[in-house]
């Protein structure tokens, strides 16, 4: 670890967090990456311009400073997975909320805080009342192929674990994003459909029934391990 010299001396910077962060989000945040994604958004949204202030997926994974902060020494997972599991985290407790739009090919995603203001916007781009294009032009990027729209989201894993298993843990969380990595999210929807029907309500049920599906085929279809390929929305 390299000792911190200290804050300058002189005015610095100051990013405003609202002080209900403290009082009921910190004490119940486990997991760093929720933790340092968190924190780390207040002071790039803070940074924005415009309205609605909200910021993509491809733009923080390509921010050099919260990669850095999201390696952490002993732990071989790249900074792009640790970045996903972090914000579906902040999206699952709802500190965040999250915006997936089909452009050019690709999903990408958009992040708001979860402001009364912010609900407005994600309710009139949700009801087309809002055109996503105000994102791309707010993200300084433009369009090549058809207009972009909304795409609706799927359930994602770790709600899925939530509304029918029990509260999440760092170690299960981490058990999650490998398996969403690793299986298409039709597969998981069906496992976790096939466990509730059997009253099986585990994980490790679940992904049993993913392991076989991987080994025998499903469906007489057969799926490789790995090489599910995940677009930038994916975290």
């Amino acid at each position: 670890m390299v000792a911190f010299a200290g804050f300058p001396s002189g005015r610095n910077t100051l990013v405003p967090v609202p002080e209900v962060f403290f009082s009921s989000v910190l004490p119940d945040i486990e997991d760093a990456n929720e933790l340092k994604i968190t924190t780390y958004l207040f002071a790039v949204l803070n940074q924005k311009r415009g309205q609605p202030r909200c910021v993509s997926d491809r733009e923080l994974q390509s921010d050099a400073v919260l990669r850095r902060a999201m390696r952490r020494r002993g732990d071989p997972r790249p900074p792009e997975e640790k970045l996903r599991l972090g914000l579906d985290l902040a999206v699952r407790r709802g500190t965040l909320l999250r915006v997936r739009v089909r452009v050019d090919g690709e999903v990408v995603a958009w992040y708001f805080f979860n402001t009364e203001r912010n609900r407005r916007v994600v309710e009139r781009l949700l009801h087309g009342e809002l055109s996503p294009l105000r994102l791309l032009e707010l993200e300084g990027t433009a369009t090549e192929g058809s207009a972009p729209a909304i795409e609706v989201e799927r359930p994602t894993i770790f709600a899925l674990y939530e509304q029918n298993i029990a509260l999440l843990v760092p170690l299960v969380a981490e058990q999650l994003a490998d398996a969403a990595e690793q299986y298409p999210p039709e597969w998981i929807e069906e496992a976790f459909r096939e466990a509730i029907e059997q009253n099986k309500r585990s994980w490790s049920y679940i992904r049993a029934i993913l392991r076989r599906w991987e080994t025998e085929g499903k469906g007489g279809k057969r799926h490789e391990t790995g090489t599910r390929r995940r677009t930038s929305t994916a975290i």
